[in-house]
C-alpha cells in the first residue's frame, strides 16, 4: 500500500517549489520514500530501504527524549531572514548560501541579519551545497565568518573529499561534510575524518536509522542529523536517529518542515522553543488524501518505486 503526496513550498529551496514523495505502510507503521529528482534509481535504493525500515521493522530504542533543533533560513532577504529566526524559537540557525552565481553580497547581508536576530549567544551555520571551488570557498568562508561574528561551521563548501580537505587546511572555520558522505559509493568507508570536523547525517539517503548509526560510528566525528525536506512521516525517522546516537552535542537540522505549506499529518512535527521530542514511530498521515499528487505524478512515482525496487 502506498500514497503519493505533492506539497508546494513556502519558498524555493534546493531548486524546487513543490515537494513530492511516496508514503508506504507496513506492520510497523508508515515510511516515506522521497528521493530528489537528481537521484538516479541506484542512488534512490537507500531511500527506499529507509522507508521500508520504518514501515516494516521500526527503529532502535532512543537514548534521549528530545533533541535541539536549528531553524532553516533559505535564500531570502535580510528582513525575512530575521523574521524566520525570531519566529522559530531556535538558538541555532542554518543559512542557505551560494544559491546562485554572484550571490555572496546577498549572502553576507542574510548572515549578518541572522546573527542580529539570534544575538551573540546563538550559533550560525551556513550550507553551500558543494557549489564552490576551493579558492571560492576560502574567500567566501572568511567573509561569511566575519559577517556572522563567527560561524559554527560551513556545510559542504565543495564537492569532493579532497577539496574539503584543501579548504579545511586554509580556514579556521570548522567544515561539515554532508553530500560527501551520503552520496559516496559506500558511506561506511568514506575517509572523511581528515576532510571535515562534523558529519551531517540523513536517514533516508543513508538507508535507514540503523545504517546511519553505523555510518556515524565509522566516521568517528561529531554528528549533526538533518532532514531531507520530508513530511512529518520522514522527519520522525530523522528524529529516531538523533535520539539513538550515543552522543549529540549540536542542534539538528529539523527546521525544514516550515518550508512546506502543508503536511500529511494532523499535527505536523514542528520545533517548540528550539526542541523536538524523539519519535518512537512515524505519525499517522491522516491528511494524505488532501495533499494527494495529481494522477500523472502519482503514476510517475509508482513507476519510480518499481524501478528502484528492481535496482535494489
Amino acid at each position: 500500500m502506498f500514497d503519493v503526496y505533492s506539497i508546494p513550498l513556502t519558498t524555493r529551496f534546493r531548486g524546487i517549489t513543490v515537494r513530492e514523495g511516496l508514503l508506504l505502510h507496513g506492520p510497523a507503521g508508515w515510511g516515506e520514500f522521497c528521493p530528489f529528482a537528481d537521484y538516479d534509481d541506484r542512488e534512490s535504493v537507500p531511500w527506499l530501504a529507509a522507508a521500508r525500515e520504518a514501515a516494516e521493522v521500526g527503529w532502535p530504542e532512543p537514548v534521549r527524549d528530545r533533541v535541539p533543533v536549528n531553524c532553516i533560513v533559505p535564500a531570502v532577504g535580510p528582513k525575512r531572514a530575521q523574521e524566520i529566526v525570531r519566529a522559530s524559537g531556535c538558538a541555532t540557525a542554518k543559512v542557505k548560501v551560494a544559491d546562485a552565481p554572484g550571490s555572496l553580497p546577498a549572502d553576507l547581508e542574510r548572515v549578518a541579519a541572522v546573527r542580529d536576530a539570534l544575538g551573540a549567544a546563538g550559533a550560525v551555520r551556513v550550507d553551500a551545497n558543494a557549489v564552490w571551488s576551493v579558492d571560492e570557498a576560502v574567500a567566501a568562508i572568511g567573509a561569511l565568518d566575519r559577517a556572522a561574528g563567527g560561524l559554527q561551521y560551513v556545510e559542504q563548501p565543495c564537492r569532493t573529499i579532497d577539496e574539503l580537505a584543501a579548504v579545511r587546511r586554509r580556514v579556521d572555520v570548522p567544515i561539515a561534510a554532508d553530500e560527501s558522505i551520503r552520496r559516496a559509493e559506500d558511506p561506511l568507508r568514506v575517509a572523511v575524518a581528515g576532510a571535515a570536523d562534523v558529519a551531517v547525517l540523513k536517514v533516508a539517503p543513508l538507508g535507514g536509522v540503523r545504517r546511519a548509526l553505523a555510518v556515524a560510528e565509522a566516521c568517528g566525528l561529531p554528528c549533526v542529523v538533518s532532514s531531507a525536506l520530508e513530511t512529518s512521516v520522514g522527519m520522525a525517522a530523522e528524529l529516531a536517529l538523533a535520539g539513538a546516537l550515543p552522543q549529540l552535542d549540536m542542534a539538528c537540522g529539523f527546521g525544514t518542515g516550515a518550508l512546506l505549506t502543508s503536511d500529511v499529518v494532523a499535527e505536523p512535527i514542528r520545533p517548540v522553543d528550539g526542541w523536538l521530542p524523539v519519535s518512537r514511530r512515524a505519525p499517522e498521515p491522516v491528511r494524505r488524501g488532501e495533499v494527494a499528487a495529481p494522477p500523472d505524478r502519482a503514476r510517475w512515482w509508482a513507476d519510480r518505486l518499481a524501478r528502484v525496487t528492481a535496482a535494489g
